[in-house]
């Protein structure tokens, strides 16, 4: 059973930072796609990073150059660390693992687990 546990999130001024957290629990040692995926109430949900087996991330255009995804296997973490935050960051923010086999990792990706994610607010 695959469960993925956010933490971290909160309220921040702009141009701040925050650090999410998600806690992986029963996912093969992290060896698979994983990635963060944020959602406003109201839009489509947008993908912001996403990491594969071997350590390689991808991210949105909106947060690269912002936006740090790793992972720590031994302690069964995926963190992303978020800098220069703006108000479009605001969002709900969600841990998500497992995509199809053969399919491309990419934020956008097809996942299959969820957490119940985190809430970012960002003011101005």
């Amino acid at each position: 059973q695959v469960q993925l546990v956010e933490s971290g999130g909160g309220s921040v001024q702009a141009e701040g930072s925050l650090i999410l957290s998600c806690a992986v629990s029963g996912y093969r040692g992290m060896s698979g796609c994983m990635g963060w995926v944020r959602q406003v109430p109201g839009k489509e949900r947008e993908g912001v990073a996403s990491i594969d087996g071997a350590g390689r991330t991808v991210y949105a255009d909106s947060v690269k150059g912002r936006f740090t995804l790793s992972k720590d296997v031994s302690k069964n973490l995926l963190n992303l660390r978020m800098n220069s935050l703006h108000s479009d960051d605001t969002a709900m923010y969600y841990c998500a693992a497992e995509i199809p086999r053969g399919d491309a990792c990419t934020p956008s990706a097809n996942f299959g687990y969820w957490g119940q994610g985190t809430q970012v607010i960002v003011s101005s």
